[in-house]
């Protein structure tokens, strides 16, 4: 019997020394990034940042100095305060937005992969109806016609969201309706609800949650881009693409009013790609001897 165990505990072992490799120094810089960038958002209104909004006239587009780290915007407002302020708007729209997708389409595409038939029919054809409208162009005319503001902006890239997280749901659910651990359940009399909580759920959720985190990157690329275009947030509240719409005018004379705030965004969406993949690639079981 000790040598059983033994020979379990050398298999998993051996089994867990090649995931343990994948989280590579990669993973890890990605990690500090985002928990950097969390941290300066969530502690913006104590640390001693001047306010994002004042503005002076007489040190507009200012170098780099002590009083301004970062130098100033062409308003003359602190260029570090509104990076760092911008870093709020960007990642609540870029969690709040997928939360939404992964909340409503994570259920759809686990109801329309266990329950099949003609309720599976339904919602992959209304997702399709949904996927059929160029989403930047939807996202552009709805932002227009309601308004803007974060909780419009927000709820209209969830609906955006919403056919991506149903079909990662449906496929995983359609992989695991037919295991072995479903069709005991069912032979045991469990009910639907059961089923569904107790065993498709967790098993579902995985895969949902690494694809959440590729989906976070796309969404703060999005509000970016409507940002840009002037159809984000309304303004003097500052995010990352409002920031590099404005800063594209000074391009001749500051360029970095631009680039701080590109390369903000670059290095938030490739840490959140990055472990979003490597999270995913441990969670899919076409990658391990199962």
């Amino acid at each position: 019997m000790a040598t059983l165990e033994l020979s379990l505990e050398e298999d998993v072992t051996a089994a867990a020394a090649p995931r343990a490799r994948r989280l590579g120094p990669l993973f890890w810089m990605a990690i500090g990034w985002m928990t950097f960038v969390f941290a300066v958002a969530i502690l913006a209104d104590v640390l001693p940042l001047p306010s994002p909004t004042d503005m002076d006239m007489l040190e507009r587009r200012a170098p780099f100095s002590f009083a301004h780290w970062l130098g100033t915007d062409g308003l003359g407002r602190d260029e570090l305060s509104r990076l760092i302020h911008g870093a709020r708007i960007s990642l609540v729209v870029g969690l709040c937005a997928p939360i939404i997708g992964l909340t409503i389409g994570g259920a759809l595409g686990i109801l329309a992969g266990y329950f099949r038939g003609r309720f599976e029919t339904y919602v992959v054809g209304s997702m399709d109806v949904l996927l059929a409208f160029p989403p930047l162009i939807l996202a552009l005319a709805v932002t227009a016609f309601l308004g803007q503001s974060i909780l419009n902006l927000t709820l209209i890239l969830g609906v955006l969201g919403v056919p991506a997280f149903m079909r990662v749901a449906r496929a995983s659910t359609l992989t695991l309706a037919r295991r072995e651990f479903v069709i005991a359940a069912q032979a045991l009399g469990a009910t639907h609800a059961r089923i569904l909580l107790r065993e498709l759920l967790p098993n579902v959720l995985l895969p949902l949650l690494a694809f959440f985190l590729l989906g976070v990157a796309v969404f703060i690329v999005v509000e970016g881009s409507l940002s840009f275009l002037g159809l984000g947030v309304p303004p003097p509240i500052s995010s990352w693409g409002s920031m590099i719409g404005e800063g594209r005018e000074s391009l001749d004379v500051a360029p970095r009013l631009a680039f701080l705030p590109a390369i903000a965004m670059f290095l938030t969406v490739l840490s959140f790609n990055l472990v979003g993949d490597t999270l995913r690639a441990l969670t899919d079981p076409r990658q391990g001897a199962l």
